[in-house]
């Protein structure tokens, strides 16, 4: 196991953002793989799109929690969105 004193540290913490930065990437292109190459990816995000991002968060008269619930949902879809978009950029 590395230690984190010291230089030795400092080296250890340069790979793991190096590594946090590769796996970011390819998840930014797997995400862009199964959902935008393709006929059913690309069908599959509008019907998500359709279904809960373009629907109200919050209604009036609806439990306040259900605010939270819905941002919740539709924070998934803004997620794989962004994803999509920085792995056309990394290509």
């Amino acid at each position: 196991m590395a230690t984190l004193d010291g230089w030795e540290g400092l080296e250890f913490q340069a790979r793991d953002i190096r590594d946090v930065e590769q796996a970011r990437d390819d998840l930014a292109k797997l995400c862009h793989r199964v959902l935008a190459s393709n006929e059913d990816g690309k069908k599959l995000m509008e019907w998500l799109r359709t279904t809960i991002l373009e629907h109200p968060v919050a209604v009036p008269g609806a439990d306040p929690s259900f605010a939270f619930y819905r941002e919740g949902q539709c924070s998934v879809i803004r997620d794989l969105e962004a994803r999509i978009k920085q792995a056309k950029e990394i290509k």
